[in-house]
């Protein structure tokens, strides 16, 4: 572990967590602290991170004497931030924007202005001349009506004869590894030529065309792009580098919008963007490292941190070695606690659909406030750009399990999934643990050591690769417990060179915090669509029988009974279980069925013979049916108005060969198992499913005339 604290040490010791939040030390749940395994003092310094991506690009050779012309198109998304910000750099040489115009500095000391105004969001070429007695700059808008051109020539002596690397997107590197002077934009094919261009050239670039003069150095930004280097043309190496997170798949100058897809069409998609605010690695130092017995049981850990008055939790996911002696998984869906990890959503106004008092928990206040911890994939970049990278190494604050949440007023997430290991502890079924990233790294072989597999309260971002080893995994006999809300959703991608590191392009389709840039959907990691699963033809639904119909934070409510679980085969889950409604009551919202809840639709891909067993009670009109299900916004669209559309189902179906799914519908559906220390009837009911689920002789067949409707 890399620690930061403003302590001279730390106490680390390792426990076995065993519950939800809410109880035990300081809301963390209930854990045993296992000394054997980490029981220690370990020397820590305060650290900070390193924000900003740029991209550090080696020349061939020295650049040499004589007269050099530098240009690059250049595309600025914030022109009027408080700090100058640089285009490129060499050594001393820089190319600034500030006050909406670009200026040439030297050594700290501005040579020349240029007259032009700057505007966010068009683009500019930018040609800088150097000879031994004179710089001169270039500068024409691309759609510029009129008056889009400027020049300017300043006497100076500049030699940059030396220079080694062409820095983009910062004036330079701190010996802390910081950048200085962080650009916020897209920089496009920039070159540099030795001598000067021709008035024909020069009008070329102004057009958006590539000169006819041959470079010296230039890069290929339009190839590779799901790496984090930078081929120079013509040579092997030198390669440049693309540090912290700036990202590639982005539309270029000469974009036409012909294709979505830098697949079809690469040359234009040759630009890169940077922002000041990114941060995909800490970079920290590691002070900790401990090693785990053999026989240490998979589940959920803890490391646990004490500092002066302030202790901490981080949780650790040991999954088992194989063959394992339990036959339940529980699927941990680290991929959603990336994809919201750091979030900065408490900065909207949520109140319309909220009923309770928005408090912020001093850690998300913290994130506001500073922009050293990253962003999360539902933020905007500081000039208005959708955040698409998400990063595990970093710290992460709301990934621990006393993290409250203020649009719940109680938790999400991961505290919500320790609910779930609550009621796991309290079935007496052996059970294992696993993460995405270990189905991803493993395939169906981690699944079919397992005759069932049980999902979080809310697994939304999934890769093609995770999606395809579950259903392959379900259609060759096994079973899913499917104990969420709004689950496999967004398409998730991962970059081979970064693991770490998530990529969301949310598209222009689904309930969403952002749009996706125009001709910006295609992820740089994979080359696929983004969006959701249901525009790629992989609807939830599809696959778990049930896909997503509301989101409200307002009072939950229970599920009523139908038919089908009193007479159809399903009816054996209902065993010892009296009342018409469940779930009445939890530890998220008051109700299983709150926050996002997923509907029975077979226009949508739910199978035909699935079993609705219930549906919920009724939710109120802070419950508002999904954008993807209307193609014309109309009012009356709420839960009090619309409970037809805005409604969780409990299903059951079964697979040929065996399998079978069971599906809950709703996030809040954890923190109901585990209420009154999970002695109710929707525990009751799901660990009936669970012991007929893991018997490999329990078979059940939904395909009877008994199956029922909501």
């Amino acid at each position: 572990m890399a620690i930061s604290a403003p302590h001279p040490d730390v106490h680390a010791s390792f426990a076995r967590l065993h519950s939800g939040p809410g109880k035990g030390e300081n809301g963390a749940g209930h854990f045993t602290i296992m000394p054997t395994v980490l029981d220690d003092r370990v020397a820590v310094t305060p650290k900070t991170t390193v924000v900003g991506s740029y991209a550090d690009l080696p020349l061939p050779d020295p650049v040499g004497s004589g007269a050099v012309a530098i240009h690059c198109w250049v595309f600025p998304t914030r022109t009027d931030g408080p700090s100058p910000q640089a285009v490129w750099s060499l050594v001393g040489l820089r190319l600034l924007l500030l006050d909406n115009t670009f200026q040439i500095e030297q050594a700290g000391e501005i040579l020349l202005t240029l007259p032009l105004r700057v505007e966010s969001g068009h683009w500019y070429s930018v040609l800088v001349s150097l000879t031994a007695d004179a710089v001169k700059v270039d500068v024409g808008r691309l759609d510029a009506k009129v008056r889009g051109r400027a020049t300017s020539r300043a006497e100076c002596n500049v030699d940059i004869s030396d220079v080694g690397s062409f820095l983009l997107a910062t004036s330079g590197v701190g010996n802390d590894g910081m950048p200085g002077y962080c650009f916020n934009g897209k920089i496009d094919s920039p070159s540099i030529y030795r001598g000067d261009l021709d008035s024909g050239d020069r009008h070329r670039l102004r057009k958006g065309l590539s000169p006819l003069a041959e470079a010296w150095a230039s890069w290929e930004f339009g190839n590779d792009i799901g790496a984090d280097y930078i081929r120079l043309k013509g040579h092997e190496t030198p390669r440049g580098a693309i540090m912290n997170g700036a990202e590639r798949g982005v539309t270029g100058r000469n974009w036409n919008g012909y294709s979505d897809s830098f697949n079809e069409f690469p040359e234009q998609y040759c630009a890169i963007q940077f922002h000041d605010d990114d941060m995909v690695d800490a970079g920290w130092a590691y002070e900790l490292e401990f090693g785990l017995p053999s026989d240490l049981p998979s589940g959920v850990y803890l490391v646990r941190l004490v500092g002066g008055t302030s202790v901490n939790y981080f949780p650790l996911f040991v999954r088992a070695a194989l063959p394992s002696v339990a036959k339940v998984l529980f699927l941990i869906p680290t991929n959603t606690y990336l994809a919201y990890a750091n979030d900065h959503l408490a900065v909207l106004d949520f109140s319309a659909v909220m009923g309770h008092e928005k408090i912020v928990p001093p850690e998300e206040q913290y994130l506001q406030d500073h922009p050293e911890p990253g962003r999360s994939c539902y933020d905007r970049h500081a000039d208005g750009t959708p955040v698409r990278y998400s990063s595990g190494r970093r710290p992460l604050f709301n990934v621990r399990p006393n993290a409250v949440n203020w649009l719940t007023g109680s938790y999400r997430h991961f505290p919500v999934d320790m609910f779930i290991l609550e009621w796991l502890e309290h079935t007496g079924v052996a059970f294992d643990v696993a993460t995405d990233e270990d189905l991803e790294k493993s395939g169906k072989n981690l699944l079919d050591n397992y005759n069932v597999v049980v999902t979080g309260s809310h697994p939304e971002y999934w890769t093609r690769e995770g999606l395809e080893f579950l259903d392959e995994y379900m259609t060759s006999g096994g079973r899913l417990m499917y104990l969420g809300g709004n689950g496999f959703y967004w398409v998730t991608t991962k970059f081979s060179q970064r693991p770490w590191v998530i990529e969301v392009r949310r598209d222009n389709v689904g309930t969403r915090c952002w749009d996706a840039p125009y001709g910006e959907r295609t992820h740089a990691a994979s080359g696929e669509a983004g969006g959701i699963w249901r525009t790629r033809g992989k609807s939830p639904n599809k696959l778990v029988g049930l896909g997503f119909a509301s989101e409200g934070f307002s009072r939950g409510c229970g599920y009523r009974r139908l038919a089908s679980s009193y007479e159809s085969p399903a009816k054996i889950f209902f065993e010892g279980i009296a009342g018409d409604v469940i779930g009445q009551q939890g530890f998220v919202l008051d109700g299983a069925v709150a926050d996002e809840i997923d509907r029975f639709d077979v226009s949508l891909g739910s199978p035909e013979h699935a079993l609705v067993l219930a549906t919920s009670t009724g939710l109120g009109n802070e419950y508002q049916v999904v954008i993807e299900d209307m193609t014309l916004m109309l009012p009356d669209l709420g839960g009090a108005q619309r409970p037809d559309l805005v409604r969780a189902d409990m299903i059951v179906f079964s697979l040929d060969g065996g399998g079978a799914v069971f599906s809950a519908g709703s996030i809040a559906y954890g923190g109901a198992l585990a209420w009154n220390g999970c002695h109710n009837d929707l525990s009751s009911l799901s660990t009936n499913v669970l012991k007929a689920f893991s018997d490999r002789s329990f078979v059940i067949d939904t395909t009877t005339p008994a199956a029922g409707t909501a």
